[in-house]
């Protein structure tokens, strides 16, 4: 055996440790973000739906769901056979569906129930949770629902991102997006509509932050600027919001089942600021109150006022 001198062995030891510290350096910083190429954002597509918005009351939240995409023009309008699906809920929080701190399952599995029946040949459904992402998904009732109609439900990989890249100034410059929210044919955008402390509430922009990597924290600085950037960026072709349960108060984790209001109604469009409109209204709340909403119609996307677009009211 080679007699490894003090000298040598105090070298040996410093690369060691060097090597330790690099190691640690990338894991706190992220070898994706580090590595990951860039991409400037999904195509848009232009797909002419048969109403503007439709909103559906009802007792069942499949029923009113599926209702409510029939009414816009079916499924096929938005999913092509053998399309790549991504239905993105809200999977934030570790409570159960009746405290309406994420999506509905009803209203997820039939979504992809839909997306199968158009055509698709892969449903992803997945998100960034804030609490345990094994709880979250177990508790919500989503990952259990969303398999059984056939969807491939899995965590956000830390090591599949890209940096997000703008052909305008923005402050979403280089932020790690989830590769998977990208590479898809078609992006379902499905959150919960309920009360949230910082933002007032969330609706469509806002549920978009579950597609991104990074400092949560930092995302809430500068908030309605980058989520409508974000919207930008992942241009979903359509938004389902639940309305279902609303949580009115305490958000965005709830808790409370004093807190949640029984609304029954899904609204779906293909305009995801027109959905956070009419959903801001929904839950009575000022949508010029809302910071993200005022950007969007800053930026012309949307108007507080839509009487003259086609809004369809339905009662399953």
């Amino acid at each position: 055996m080679e007699k490894i001198s003090r000298r040598k062995f105090l070298k040996l030891a410093g690369y060691g440790c060097g090597s330790l510290f690099l190691l640690q350096l990338f894991s706190r910083l992220g070898l994706s973000q580090l590595f990951a190429s860039e991409f400037n954002g999904r195509a848009r597509r232009q797909i002419q739906t048969d109403h503007d918005l439709v909103a559906v009351k009802g007792e069942d939240p499949k029923i009113i769901t599926r209702k409510a995409i029939d009414a816009l023009g079916g499924m096929s309008k938005f999913v092509k056979p053998g399309a790549t699906v991504v239905v993105k809920p809200n999977i934030g929080w570790d409570r159960a569906p009746e405290y309406a701190a994420n999506t509905n399952p009803g209203v997820v599995a039939v979504l992809v129930e839909m997306c199968f029946e158009a055509g698709a040949k892969r449903v992803n459904v997945f998100d960034n949770p804030c609490n345990s992402g094994e709880r979250t998904y177990e508790s919500s009732g989503i990952r259990e629902a969303a398999q059984k109609a056939g969807a491939q439900v899995y965590f956000v990989d830390t090591w599949n991102y890209v940096k997000a890249v703008f052909e305008y100034d923005s402050p979403m410059k280089g932020w790690p997006i989830f590769r998977d929210a990208i590479e898809c044919d078609t992006f379902i955008n499905v959150p919960v509509l309920k009360h949230h402390g910082l933002t007032g509430l969330t609706m469509g922009m806002k549920n978009l932050m579950g597609v991104c990597g990074g400092s949560r924290g930092l995302m809430h600085f500068d908030n309605a600027r980058k989520l409508a950037d974000v919207a930008d960026f992942i241009k979903p072709e359509l938004t389902v919001i639940d309305a279902f349960r609303v949580l009115t108060r305490n958000g965005p984790t709830g808790g409370n089942l004093a807190d949640v209001k029984l609304t029954q109604t899904v609204i779906a469009s293909a305009d995801i600021a027109l959905a956070d409109v009419y959903a801001a209204r929904f839950a009575g709340k000022d949508p010029g109150s809302i910071s993200v909403i005022t950007e969007a119609v800053k930026r012309g996307l949307v108007s507080l006022d839509y009487s003259n677009k086609d809004i369809l009211e339905l009662t399953a």
